[in-house]
C-alpha cells in the first residue's frame, strides 16, 4: 500500500467528463458526467461490470482519447489542450502501460524491451537503468531472453519493468494479471504494489478482481458509465 503524504499534489484530475460515440441506434453514451481527483502516489481501482465504461475511462485519463465534454489534467496540463504529437509527448514523459496482454517487442529481448522507452526519452544510460530495474523484477538472469521464450508471468513482469523504468507519474493498468494464473497473478500484484510503494508513481488499475481492488487506496466504481462511489479501503 503507498503511504500517501500529508499535503499530497494532485497528479490526475478529471472533471466533467462524458463520452458520446454515433451508433447505428443513435448517440451512445459511454461516459457521463465523471468527476475526481487523484493524488501523487495513491493507487487507485477502477471496477464495475462489462459495458460500464472502464476502458474508455482508462483511454480518456492516458489522453489516447478526447471526451466530447469535460477534460482531463495530467500534471496540471489540460490534455484536451494538446495536439495529438502532444499528447504523445506527455505520454512518454509522464505515463506508463500494462496491459493484460505484455505488449512486448518479440524481436527485442527482455532487457531491450526494458530500454525501448528510455531511449526513446533519450537517456543516455538506458542500458543500465534498465539493468537495475530487471534485476528488481527479478529476471536478472533472463534479460537476454526474447518475448516467446518467456512465461506468461515472467513477460507481464518484463511489462511491469518497462512501464517503471522511466519512472512515470502515472502507470495505468488494464486487467494486469487477466491473462495470468492465479499464483503468478498475486505475485505481479505484489511486485507492483511493491514497486508502487517504492517510487512517486500512481497506480490506476482497472480489474473485475475484487481482491486486486482492495488492495488499493481507492475504489471507483462505474456503472452505465456514471461513477456511482468513489470509497476508500480500509487496508
Amino acid at each position: 500500500m503507498s503511504d500517501i503524504k500529508k499535503g499530497a499534489s494532485t497528479v490526475l484530475s478529471a472533471h466533467q467528463l462524458s463520452k458520446q460515440v454515433s451508433s447505428p441506434e443513435g448517440t451512445l453514451t459511454i461516459l457521463s458526467d465523471v468527476s475526481f481527483d487523484i493524488q501523487r502516489g495513491e493507487s487507485v481501482a477502477v471496477v464495475g461490470p462489462s459495458g460500464a465504461g472502464k476502458s474508455t475511462l482508462l483511454a480518456l485519463l492516458a489522453g489516447l482519447d478526447l471526451p466530447t465534454s469535460g477534460h482531463v489534467r495530467l500534471n496540471e496540463t489540460n490534455l484536451s489542450e494538446l495536439n495529438e504529437d502532444g499528447r504523445a509527448r506527455m505520454r512518454a514523459e509522464s505515463v506508463g502501460f500494462v496491459f493484460q496482454s505484455f505488449h512486448l517487442v518479440p524481436s527485442l529481448n527482455a532487457l531491450e524491451n526494458v530500454m525501448l522507452p528510455l531511449e526513446l526519452a533519450g537517456n543516455r544510460d538506458a542500458r543500465a537503468v534498465a539493468r537495475e530495474i530487471i534485476e528488481k523484477v527479478g529476471l536478472g538472469d533472463r534479460w537476454s531472453h526474447y518475448p516467446a521464450q518467456l512465461s506468461g508471468g515472467e513477460k507481464q513482469r518484463v511489462a511491469i519493468a518497462r512501464a517503471f523504468a522511466a519512472e512515470p507519474a502515472v502507470l495505468f493498468a488494464d486487467e494486469p494479471t487477466g491473462n495470468l494464473d492465479a499464483r503468478t497473478g498475486a505475485n505481479i500484484l505484489d511486485l507492483m504494489f511493491e514497486l508502487n510503494q517504492n517510487s512517486s508513481t500512481t497506480l490506476v488499475l482497472v480489474s473485475h478482481d475484487t481482491v486486486l481492488a482492495e488492495r488499493c487506496d481507492r475504489i471507483l466504481s462505474l456503472d452505465v458509465g456514471k461513477l456511482v462511489s468513489d470509497t476508500r479501503t480500509a487496508a
